[in-house]
């Protein structure tokens, strides 16, 4: 698995789309499964994945009793070793894409503080498990790490 992270309109498309032409997008969201990916992923191919943060938003949207940051977490993360194994199996190449918000002024709404550092947490969480990870500003990529 692959990720490739920076701030919005970093160009972490356009490059993605130059280093894996024919690969197949999938944009989460909001009301979208966390799991869609499995039915997307085929051997040989590359699945590039967007979406998180907005994916994010609509899952504390929707359940707006879950309080419990470190279960959210956990089900993202078991979705992130799943992603790892399945290419582990040769199922396909995963990459990832996800938006930089630790930069800017902290929110002072506590729900958007609260998407702020989930957010943060599954990208650390993508970059520990994740093969190589690139850090992409004004069109350019730097690989901060290889696995």
């Amino acid at each position: 698995m692959q990720l490739f992270i920076g701030g919005t309109c970093a160009g972490k498309r356009d490059l993605i789309a130059s280093r894996f032409p024919e690969a197949t997008w999938l944009k989460m969201g909001e009301g979208a499964d966390l799991s869609g990916w499995r039915d997307r992923l085929a051997p040989g191919q590359c699945l590039v994945i967007s979406g998180w943060l907005d994916w994010l938003a609509g899952a504390l949207a929707d359940d707006a009793d879950e309080s419990d940051d470190d279960r959210l977490r956990a089900r993202l993360d078991a979705e992130l070793a799943a992603m790892v194994e399945a290419e582990r199996r040769g199922q396909g190449e995963i990459v990832l894409i996800l938006s930089e918000v630790g930069r800017g002024i902290v929110p002072i709404d506590p729900a958007d503080r609260r998407l702020r550092d989930l957010a943060g947490w599954l990208a650390q969480d993508a970059a520990a498990r994740a093969e190589a990870v690139w850090y992409v500003r004004h069109g350019l990529a730097r690989c901060l790490t290889l696995g």
